[in-house]
């Protein structure tokens, strides 16, 4: 059983909403249990260069309603070497630290994991916090619920000038590996069509959809496309579909990573709070290579081997099927 007295805090990978309120949460907790709280700067990347700095109650003040992260997040390809987790971990020995909270998706988890099986004495905790929504153990990440409404306004937007001018609109959002960005905002913002990594649909199937659409008056038509479709991209699928499809004017917008910023939902601020108390309360029981998440309403913990094993990873049957059904 770990027992901590200094806990080391860190968001890796892509940026989400709901980060800063997660931190915040973190650190007064900790402190609130006497434990020593260092901010680290960067990820993986500020443990392994040292960028780290003691953090207190006003340390994390004010900040519940911004996006992006105080503590600045990278990608760091060092860490994933002997070496670089080596210095990471005579780093924080040095600085006294024995737990790590870590804020982010797979890749966080996946280096997460590594560390502590090599370095057990230092005791890890996850977070998750992705908007992608893609790992197990918890119905909803940190920031899909903002992401999703981001997506949402700018789609309702899109639609407006669609309608004006009897366009098609192919929109690409977000989802390399996951679709649940694209399956939630296409059922919310009523589009003929949507393209996920996780259903194939032929060019073929989508142009018929299109054309029954326009038999039916529809006067515009929206089609989201998740980025990890298997179709080749969006622009190959509008040129594909123009070819068949000659009563819309086709037009092609990608959101891109205007889906990360912005200020956390209410959903994202409580779910940050929750997931960061929860959090340093697991480390401070002895837990240790763990997540928490929210299944139901309640926090539980899960391994993160569990988290990661994207076998485990579905979407919702029904919402699947409701996408096809809602769009006639």
């Amino acid at each position: 059983m770990h027992k901590i007295s200094k806990l080391a805090v860190l968001t890796s990978g892509g940026d989400a909403p709901g980060m800063n309120p997660c931190i915040r949460a973190v650190v007064r907790t900790a402190i609130y249990n006497k434990l020593e709280v260092v901010g680290v700067r960067q990820g993986y990347k500020g443990l392994i260069e040292n960028d780290m700095y003691d953090m207190e109650p006003r340390s994390v003040s004010n900040i519940l309603s911004f996006g992006g992260t105080i503590l600045k997040t990278a990608r760091c390809l060092e860490f994933r070497t002997d070496e670089g987790m080596e210095t990471a971990y005579q780093n924080l020995k040095a600085k006294g630290i024995d737990a790590l909270v870590v804020i982010g998706g797979d890749g966080t988890f996946t280096g997460a994991l590594r560390f502590s099986r090599k370095y057990p004495d230092i005791a890890v905790m996850g977070i998750p916090g992705t908007i992608d929504n893609d790992l197990c153990g918890t119905t909803y990440t940190l920031g899909f619920d903002t992401a999703t409404n981001t997506v949402i306004e700018a789609i309702d937007k899109i639609r407006d000038t669609a309608d004006a001018h009897d366009r098609l609109f192919f929109i690409e959002v977000m989802g390399r590996d996951s679709g649940a960005i694209a399956l939630r905002a296409g059922i919310s913002c009523g589009a003929e069509a949507i393209l996920l990594p996780e259903k194939e649909t032929a060019i073929s199937e989508l142009i018929d959809a299109l054309k029954t659409g326009h038999l039916n008056k529809k006067s515009s038509s929206i089609v989201i496309v998740a980025e990890g479709d298997k179709n080749g991209g969006v622009y190959d699928i509008a040129k594909r579909v123009e070819q068949e499809v000659k009563h819309y004017d086709i037009k092609v917008t990608i959101l891109g990573h205007l889906q990360r910023g912005g200020s956390p939902s209410s959903f994202d601020r409580i779910l940050g709070s929750r997931l960061g108390f929860a959090a340093v309360n697991a480390l401070i029981a002895g837990e240790t290579q763990k997540m928490v998440g929210l299944e139901a309403n309640h926090i539980l913990l899960t391994s993160l081997e569990k988290a990661l094993n994207q076998q485990e990873f579905r979407l919702e049957s029904d919402l699947l099927q409701m996408a096809d059904i809602l769009s006639i």
